[in-house]
Order: C-alpha cells, then sequence, then structure tokens
C-alpha cells in the first residue's frame, strides 16, 4: 500500500522546501484566528488568503491552506468552550461540556483538553490517509446517492441519542429542524417556505442560524453575570493548567482514537463534514461512558470525543480531492481552486503519476499538527484571558462580532436577520425544554437527505427498490434496523433479567 520509494522523495521534497516551512505556521495563525472569530469560518480564511497561493510553489500552497485549515478547526473550540459560541458549525459538540468546565472554572483544564484531542486528531486522520489513501479512494467512489442517503437518515439517530429524557421533544425539534434545512429552492426546482423573497432561494445561511441557536440565548443569560467565571479565585490563567489539560487527555487515549478513526471516516464521504463526524463522535462516547449523566454537565470525555473527531475530519475530507479530485466540503473546495491556479488535476491519475507529492502534502501536515501543539498553547495562554474580562464589555463585543461574522457568510441581510432568529427560536427552546442539538442536526442534514433522496428516486427511475439491490445500501439499512432494534432489545432482556433475579 505504501511506496517507499515515494516517501523518500516526499521528505527530500519537503526538507528542500524551505517556503513551506515559512508558510505553515503563518497559516496556523491565520487559522486560529479565524476560528476564534465567531461567524468568520475556516472557508472564509481560505478564500480571502487563496489568491496569496498563485506566488507559492504547489506543495507550499497546499500547505499553507490546510494549515488554515488544521488551525481553525481547533480555533472554533476556543469560543465554543469559554463562549458556548461555536467558532466553525465543526465545534458545535465542545459546547456540550466544555462550556460547563469554563462556568466551573476549569477554563484552563477544558482548553488543554481540546488541544491534545485536536492534535492527535489531525495525527490519525493524516496517518489513515497515508496508509490507506487508494483502498478507501475506491470505496468513496461506489457511494451514491442510495448509501449518502442512508448515512444521512443515520445521522438522524443522533438525535435518539442526544436528547436524553426529551426524546420526543427532540423528535419535534429535529423535524422543525429539518423543515427549516429543506426552506428555499429544491433540487427539483421546487421553491418552499421562500414567503416570496428572492433572498430565501438558497435557503437559510446555516452557520447564522447555529451560532444563533447556540450563542444568543446564552447570551441572554450571562447579562445578569459579572464574568463567565462567577469565582474570582477561578479566573486565573495558567499555561500549567492548559499543559496539565492537554497532558491529562491521554488518559483517555481510546476516546481520542475512536473519535480520530470516526472523524476520518466520516470526513471522507463528500458533503457529509466535520460536523457531523464531531456530533457522531460524542454520540458515541456519551452513549459507551459509564458517567453518561454527567455529560453535558462539563464532562472532559465530551470535549475530547468532540474534538478529535473534528480534526481528523480534515485528512479524511482529503481522500476526496486528493483521490477523486471532487471537493469534500467547503474547505476542500477552495484547495480545488489552487490545484486550478496550479494547472494540478486532483484524481487517481494525480495519486498515481505524483504520489511523493502527495506523500509530501501529507507528511507536511503530520508535522502541521506537531506545530499546532506548541503554537495552540501560546495562543491559549492569551486567548483564556477572555475570562478575566468583565462581561458589560464582552457581551456588546461578542453581539457585534456575531453580527458582522453572519453578514459577511451571506454579504447581505440574510445573515444578521437569521442570527436574530435563531436566537430567538433558541431561547424560547431552551426555556421549554426542547433540545437545540436536535434542531441542529436537522438543518444539517434536511439539505442533504432530500437532494440525494431526490437523485435515488431518479436513479431508479420511481422504484425505491434500487436499496436492496445495490451492496453497500442494503447493508446500511440492515446495520440501521439492526440500531434501530437493538435498544428495545435489550430492553426487554435486561427487564426479564432482572425479575429472573428478583424471583430467585
Amino acid at each position: 500500500m505504501i511506496d517507499l520509494a515515494a516517501a523518500s522523495d516526499a521528505i527530500a521534497l519537503l526538507a528542500g522546501n524551505p517556503m513551506a516551512w515559512v508558510v505553515v505556521p503563518i497559516g496556523l495563525l491565520i487559522g486560529l484566528a479565524f476560528g476564534v472569530l465567531p461567524g468568520l469560518s475556516v472557508p472564509i480564511a481560505m478564500a480571502v488568503f487563496l489568491p496569496f497561493t498563485l506566488y507559492m510553489d504547489f506543495l507550499s500552497a497546499i500547505l499553507f491552506l490546510t494549515a488554515i485549515f488544521t488551525g481553525g478547526g481547533f480555533g472554533g473550540s476556543v469560543p465554543a468552550i469559554l463562549m458556548n459560541v461555536p467558532g466553525t458549525t465543526a465545534a458545535i459538540a465542545t459546547c456540550f461540556d466544555g462550556y460547563p468546565m469554563a462556568r466551573q472554572g476549569r477554563h484552563n483544564e477544558a482548553l488543554g483538553l481540546a488541544l491534545a484531542a485536536s492534535t492527535v486528531g489531525t495525527i490519525i486522520g493524516y496517518t489513515l490517509l497515508f496508509v490507506l489513501l487508494e483502498p478507501i479512494s475506491r470505496l468513496v467512489l461506489k457511494l451514491g446517492a442510495p448509501e449518502l442517503f442512508l448515512v444521512a437518515v443515520a445521522g438522524l439517530f443522533l438525535i435518539a441519542a442526544l436528547s436524553g429524557k426529551f426524546f420526543w421533544r427532540g423528535v419535534l425539534a429535529g423535524a422543525l429542524g429539518l423543515m427549516l434545512g429543506t426552506m428555499g429552492m429544491s433540487s427539483s426546482g421546487v421553491m418552499r417556505g421562500t414567503m416570496g423573497s428572492m433572498y430565501m432561494l438558497d435557503g437559510i445561511e446555516v452557520t447564522a442560524a447555529i451560532i444563533g441557536l447556540f450563542a444568543a440565548s446564552e447570551i441572554f443569560a450571562l447579562v445578569k453575570s459579572d464574568y463567565i467565571v462567577a469565582d474570582a479565585s477561578a479566573r486565573e490563567v495558567k499555561l500549567s493548567r492548559i499543559a496539565k489539560g492537554f497532558t491529562g487527555a491521554f488518559k483517555h487515549w481510546y476516546l481520542m482514537v475512536r473519535g480520530g478513526l470516526i472523524g476520518a471516516g466520516v470526513g471522507s464521504v463528500p458533503g457529509v463534514g466535520s460536523t457531523v463526524a464531531n456530533l457522531v463522535s460524542y454520540s458515541f462516547a456519551r452513549t459507551g461512558s459509564k458517567t453518561k449523566d454527567s455529560f453535558g454537565r462539563g464532562n472532559p470525555e465530551g470535549v475530547i470525543a468532540a474534538e478529535s473527531a473534528n480534526s481528523s475530519s480534515e485528512g479524511g475530507s482529503m481522500v476526496a480531492l486528493l483521490a477523486l479530485g471532487i471537493p469534500g466540503g467547503a474547505g476542500t473546495a477552495i484547495m480545488l481552486g489552487a490545484f486550478a491556479m496550479h494547472n494540478v488535476t486532483g484524481g487517481p491519475r494525480f495519486v498515481s503519476d505524483n504520489k511523493e507529492i502527495v506523500y509530501a502534502i501529507i507528511g507536511g501536515n503530520l508535522v502541521q499538527a506537531i506545530l499546532l501543539a506548541g503554537m495552540g498553547l501560546l495562543f491559549l495562554r492569551v486567548a483564556v484571558t477572555i475570562v478575566k474580562v468583565p462581561l458589560r464589555y464582552l457581551l456588546p463585543v461578542i453581539t457585534v462580532l456575531t453580527v458582522l461574522g453572519s453578514y459577511a457568510l451571506s454579504q447581505n441581510m440574510v445573515g444578521p436577520i437569521t442570527l436574530a432568529g435563531g436566537a430567538i427560536l433558541g431561547l424560547i427552546m431552551k426555556h421549554f425544554n426542547y433540545p437545540v442539538v436536535a434542531m441542529v442536526i436537522g438543518i444539517l442534514l434536511g439539505r442533504m437527505m432530500e437532494g440525494n433522496l431526490l437523485r435515488t428516486w431518479q436513479l431508479g427511475r420511481g422504484d425505491l427498490t434500487i436499496f436492496f439491490e445495490r451492496p453497500i445500501s442494503l447493508g446500511l439499512l440492515i446495520a440501521l434496523c439492526l440500531v434501530a432494534i437493538l435498544p428495545f432489545v435489550m430492553k426487554r432482556v435486561s427487564t426479564r433479567l432482572e425479575q429472573q433475579r428478583k424471583q430467585a
């Protein structure tokens, strides 16, 4: 699987290209900065700095863009932990336990955990890409619309896993999310929910909606507080505590490995992305934990599972770009622009004819992960001082940044209006104990489900038995049925065993 001669040439390429090692730290800093600012997503950063890559060689250009990708992947966790504002959509699940840890004065530990998980996740993602590039690319080619639709359906199972005791409220919230996610012009050319507005033809701005749903209600809640961390003695900013959180993450190495594998696998499927990987990994961690009741209240395992998955998904998304020439998401779509600027076409022939360049890109990203650990620690030393800023100064800044970020996403007032609508809706949902995350899952999966179901319908010429005719989709259907039935079977078995124990 691994071409040792090409790997040796890749090392020589990296060693003989000093420009690559000049632009990589700069790219990491840019990614960290854009990840921290709510609304200013990593794809925006990559798009802004894409023209600069025209003056670089191809390898330096790709490493520069992937450095922004890597830095932003972790940067989004900083506002998620400190302010309950996901800096990127991939940091949604990081909010669930990261922010409660910050409110308890464990902000240093939470950020250290996130940095370690991001570093290890990135390493796992690119290591798997290095070892399994060709077989994974062949598997991804076999995934069509029926399989991708079933993957989206599997994502809806997250609603059950993350809704806790409010399951039916979660189902209702998820259904509303699906409706919101499918607003606008459909894949078949039908307009839904636009209310006659041309601005709604593309649907709602997903990132703005998510920031509104998560952040705004928390901003209202914090108005009555003086600081993010109420206890003055807990507001300390210590690099030693951040480092302790970093090393402490390795006690849960199995969570990082599992999250890394989930992220790489989910990320390799075009159109799914790190946001779903983040939620899937968190769901697995919560379901398999002995202390599942503490999730959502400041459990370090939740932070580790979420961050390891969203960082490793970067390596997974590069599979589609390098091996197939297909962008797996917004970030890799911009990288595809860099390919075009340098007259390079991704795909199977590119991998076979330029293995040393592919291996050099992967090797450069593995080094990036190590650089992220060092630069991230120094960056956090500054970023964590937010806990010392009085909220009367901090909240207006957060509000302005989120509004400006939402405007930058849409380039018109749709972004800020969506943000405000999400804020009001999030406030109402939290007041009546409706799970916000269930709605977010629905919004994220709505378009993907609808588009792939329509393409499946067209492939089968109106006959949905196509799901049973394809081996992978049939296997996914069987797996989904087993997952749906298993909890009820386990409950019946445990009830019967408990009855037998009482009778004995």
